[in-house]
């Protein structure tokens, strides 16, 4: 394992480590324990923070950002203490790796201090912009100022990128920002607030208090000096205080240089691993042996020439005219001859390739694209005079096409051989299809290695809603884009999300092809692999989910998600119905009572709470009973006497419901997100929607549920298992809200009218799987199953009813595996909907199906 850490304060007896530690392999997780000189554990906060940059530089991969960390923790009268790291294999709990730390307490004082002194600036209260003296005092005499830091210092064409923090004088107010040149006139200035508990923790010592990150973006083309002012505000809106920070934009750009530069990455790298594992990650990173597997997987399942040449043989009975549409703007030569060439081989040739070239006086480029016209017929171009943005450009290629479908292909991207086949295949057995998008994966510069494979799920609209997970490719009927008109310049940046959302809602039919038909080329400055270069384009994509609720009725807001390119959606309701939450308990009155007392601290106000009482042996128990519904008017205990059935306790339990909704609910759960209730009737209370799930965690924090896969391990396994809080997992689907076959009825919430409708659980299952038969009864109606991450709770799994330990029980779980294999044998056979083919059945995080397609390759 690798580990650092940056920063370490010291405040009234309390520790704050700031750092990030890695796994041997990026699929695993890594839990931190901290203990005292006596090897007792102590009690730790740990706050999980987004760290791309150590992702990007040990993996390669931006994505991989959940590696930083904050600890808190008491200091006491220890001399020493011991800092664990636990590595863990993905999905389960074996330990693969652990490291121990021995930490004396006089070097994490030397450190804080040294941290203290080199990390925080001050900017102080003035005047007038660009006055460095001190102008203004407080009540004690003392001069004005506001603690800041800038973490991290980016540039790239002039734009500049600051990441960081600044915190007010008082927690309750608010910081915003605005820059001046040396002339002092107001400047643009893009800001995008981050969330940072540890900066809160450590200055306020409150967790809550965490929206003091900042990212701010400027360009400083034609300025030398400029000045930043940090404006305190309190929570009115009521400006207090104004700071200034003089900058120098020679400066920025040296810190710049030296922090993206290959000599840092690799000195930062080196102080941390040593030598020897630094040649390591040298070496790999030349020959990209990260990339081998899927690599491996792309040759053996990709089409051989023998197919390909079968292909071109195929006489279609509809035989559809394809336009492919691609906005060109200042593209390499090399980048277009190969996007061409991917087109013009494609083994289905009734295509047109419609181009925009929007790069103006470009002559080279012109030449490029006439002599490609004037070759094949099937190609048109036309030169724009002036550059009209990427949705102008791209509308100036879509008056060119006369084709029955319009493909989208970015201009130096490359289709497979076979896309246009496959999508002309699929709309001959189904013929009111009208939408249809594929797989996809990256490739390198060089065209040669695929990496980083989007296998899709069919078509899933609150995953849409959450992240443009369909991208690439993308068909659809052009007669679609005619009623809505093509694209929108007030979505640049993410004109196509907003296209492809105006194409589903005018469609019949939906259809996802599994099949990897697109291969986006990686640039380094590209949205994909540097985010904070496009901020301007996620922003758009807030527009455009918030329009397309507008157009389906949906009384929705959104708000940029934890990380670049995910969205969070709130939905306002239209009122409080009343919920009844559902608890079966046998005992255990301890956990029981800080599951209601959890429910008791939420936002919400019109719910009742049925505790349904199972075979409990305890006198306390009984006398808790009596306690709880005397002090609290909302809890009713019922009784169920006979022997143990979930589904059948949940059913008695149901009946005895006055609410309009449900919440199924273990005993064993407790409530972290106030607000859990007005999350999940937001996305309840929807008329397509039936069912709605939690995210769940293990007591240590990590990922219990987040969502359920039909068929993983023969019936049903929960994906992500044992992921840290925050790690987005595979295309980010840990932390989105998406739509599932099913979720865990540990917490689910349904409409009451949906349960009497499929007659509730199915009491054939007692024990296991009965959540899951309730959902793919419910799918049945037609109706949503969706996991929404922003409703979460802890679960401290199987405590009341125990484990499946004893032969009895395991024959009764065998019996119910055997049971649900029966009953939903044609689905387990057609395979989950909302996963992909092209993943394997035997883990839960979304691993390529290693053993799909031939060994060797396939022949020809």
């Amino acid at each position: 394992m690798k580990y650092k850490f940056d920063e370490v304060y010291v405040k009234e007896n309390t520790a704050y480590i700031r750092g990030w530690v890695t796994p041997n392999e990026r699929a695993n997780y890594v839990n931190i324990i901290v203990r005292n000189q006596k090897k007792k554990k102590i009690k730790t906060e740990i706050f999980r923070i987004e760290r791309p940059d150590v992702g990007k530089f040990v993996f390669d991969d931006a994505r991989c950002d959940h590696y930083g960390f904050v600890l808190v923790f008491p200091l006491g009268r220890d001399d020493e203490f011991y800092i664990t790291f636990r590595e863990y294999e993905s999905g389960n709990s074996n330990v693969v790796n652990s490291m121990t730390l021995r930490v004396s307490r006089s070097l994490l004082a030397i450190k804080s201090y040294i941290n203290y002194v080199k990390h925080h600036n001050t900017a102080y209260c003035t005047t007038e912009i660009g006055k460095e003296k001190l102008e203004e005092k407080g009540p004690n005499g003392k001069s004005k100022k506001v603690r800041y830091r800038f973490d991290e210092v980016k540039m790239s064409d002039g734009m500049f990128t600051l990441r960081g923090w600044a915190v007010p004088n008082s927690k309750m107010n608010n910081i915003t920002f605005q820059l001046y040149d040396e002339k002092k006139s107001l400047m643009e200035l893009s800001v995008t607030k981050v969330k940072r508990p540890d900066v809160g923790l450590f200055v306020f010592e409150d967790r809550k208090a965490d929206n003091f990150g900042f990212i701010l973006q400027f360009n400083l083309e034609k300025n030398k000096v400029f000045y930043l002012q940090i404006i305190e505000a309190d929570k009115n809106g009521m400006e207090k205080n104004r700071y200034t920070v003089p900058l120098n934009r020679k400066d920025l750009a040296r810190r710049a240089r030296w922090e993206y530069s290959s000599i840092f990455k690799t000195y930062t790298y080196l102080k941390a691993n040593g030598v020897r594992k630094t040649v390591t990650k040298v070496v790999r990173k030349v020959l990209r042996m990260d990339m081998v597997n899927y690599q491996r997987w792309f040759e053996r399942n990709k089409p051989g020439k023998a197919e390909l040449a079968r292909q071109r043989q195929v006489k279609f009975s509809y035989r559809p005219k394809m336009s492919i549409i691609v906005p060109v703007y200042n593209t390499p030569l090399n980048f277009l001859n190969e996007m061409i060439q991917s087109v013009q081989q494609q083994t289905y040739s009734n295509w047109e390739l419609c181009l925009a070239n929007g790069s103006g006086t470009n002559k080279e480029l012109n030449a490029a694209l006439k002599q490609y016209a004037d070759a094949d017929a099937r190609i048109k171009f036309v030169a724009l005079e002036e550059n009209k943005g990427i949705s102008g450009n791209t509308n100036e290629a879509l008056k060119l096409a006369t084709g029955d479908f319009i493909a989208l292909l970015d201009h130096d991207d490359l289709l497979a051989p076979n896309a246009m086949f496959e999508c002309v295949r699929i709309l001959n057995r189904n013929p009111e299809v009208d939408v249809l998008y594929s797989d996809e994966d990256k490739v390198d510069m060089d065209g040669k290695r695929h990496f980083e494979p989007n296998f899709k799920p069919d078509f899933n609209i609150d995953l849409l809603c959450s992240v443009n997970y369909i991208c690439h490719l993308f068909v659809v009927k052009k007669t679609l884009v005619d009623q809505f008109g093509g694209f929108t310049s007030k979505y640049d940046g993410a004109q196509d999300y907003d296209f492809i959302f105006r194409s589903i809602e005018l469609s019949n039919k939906i259809y996802h092809i599994p099949k990897v038909l697109y291969h986006w080329r990686a640039h380094m400055d590209s949205t994909a692999e540097n985010p904070e270069s496009k901020l301007y384009a996620f922003k758009a994509g807030v527009a455009a989910i918030e329009d397309h609720y507008k157009r389906v009725g949906i009384n929705g807001t959104v708000e940029m998600g934890p990380y670049y390119g995910m969205y969070r959606s709130h939905f306002k309701l239209p009122y409080h119905p009343l919920v009844s939450v559902i608890i079966p308990n046998k005992d255990h009155i301890d956990d029981l009572d800080k599951c209601i007392q959890s429910l008791m601290r939420t936002t919400y106000d019109n719910f009742e709470i049925i505790v349904v009482e199972n075979n409990s042996e305890e006198k306390k128990t009984f006398d808790y009973y009596k306690k709880i519904e005397k002090e609290n008017e909302k809890v009713t205990v019922v009784y169920w006497e006979h022997e143990f059935n979930y589904s059948a306790i949940n059913n008695f339990g149901v009946s005895y419901a006055n609410g309009e909704y449900l919440l199924l609910l273990n005993n064993d759960t407790e409530v972290i997100n106030e607000d859990v209730f007005e999350e999940m009737l937001g996305y309840a209370m929807r008329e397509d929607v039936g069912i709605v799930g939690a995210r769940l965690y293990y007591e240590d924090d990590t990922v219990q549920h987040a969502g359920v896969i039909v068929g993983i391990g023969g019936v049903a396994g929960h994906v992500f298992a044992g992921a840290q809080a925050n790690e987005p997992c595979y295309m980010g689907r840990s932390l989105c809200a998406q739509d599932y076959s099913a979720v865990t009825a540990a917490c689910l919430m349904v409409r009451k009218e949906i349960f009497e409708e499929v007659d509730g659980l199915t009491e054939e299952f007692a024990v296991a799987f009965n959540d899951i038969d309730f959902c793919l009864k419910v799918r049945k109606l037609g109706k949503l199953i969706v996991y929404n991450p922003a409703a979460e709770l802890h679960h401290y799994e199987s405590k009341s009813r125990g484990y499946e330990d004893t032969e009895e029980k395991i024959q009764r779980f065998n019996g119910e595996i055997q049971k649900f294999q029966k009953r939903w044998k044609k689905f387990l056979l057609e395979g989950d909907p909302y996963y992909n083919p092209n993943l394997s059945l035997n883990c839960n995080n979304f691993s390529v199906d290693m053993t799909k397609g031939g060994i060797f390759g396939r022949k020809g």
